[in-house]
């Protein structure tokens, strides 16, 4: 059995942002760069979350959202390195920052994905995310898929 930690921070300090950048180079289903300031610019002034998941206490992988409005959060980008990948990290992650978005008071989930993603696609269906939108490529497996769902605080 592994020792698997998962860090959280609700503010993406650069210490903390060349960590998830140097994870996802190593990620080969990545085909684009990605910098600090492209992720700054992304995330805004918006309340936002960093997971990042120790296996053993080396870097596994990363979950990074904000939020789109005060009842969406957005999970924008997220990965496993591949010497990782069958652990249940991704689920783990997908768990912790549903939780905590709960937490904050969020109402819903929102996240995309593409057809070619099928790992993701599989893990968001299991965990009970619906298809909400469709943007159309040329080729199928660049359809890009809009899911949501529902969170609600257990009463």
């Amino acid at each position: 059995m592994y020792t698997i930690e998962i860090k959280q921070f609700d503010l993406l300090e650069q210490q903390h942002s060349q960590l998830l950048l140097e994870l996802y180079q190593q990620i080969p289903e990545f085909d684009r760069d990605l910098s600090h300031q492209t992720l700054m610019d992304k995330l805004g002034n918006q309340p936002h979350l960093l997971l990042l998941a120790y296996v053993e206490g080396e870097l596994a992988g990363f979950k990074l959202g904000y939020q789109l409005n005060n009842e969406v959060f957005y999970s924008y980008l997220g990965a496993i390195h591949p010497e990782f990948r069958q652990l249940g990290l991704a689920q783990q992650l997908l768990s912790a920052q549903e939780q905590w978005a709960i937490n904050q008071g969020y109402r819903h989930m929102q996240v995309k994905t593409f057809n070619h993603f099928r790992g993701m696609l599989n893990l968001l269906i299991k965990n009970e995310y619906q298809i909400a939108a469709l943007n159309q490529a040329e080729d199928l497996s660049k359809h890009e898929l809009t899911l949501t769902k529902q969170i609600l605080r257990a009463a």
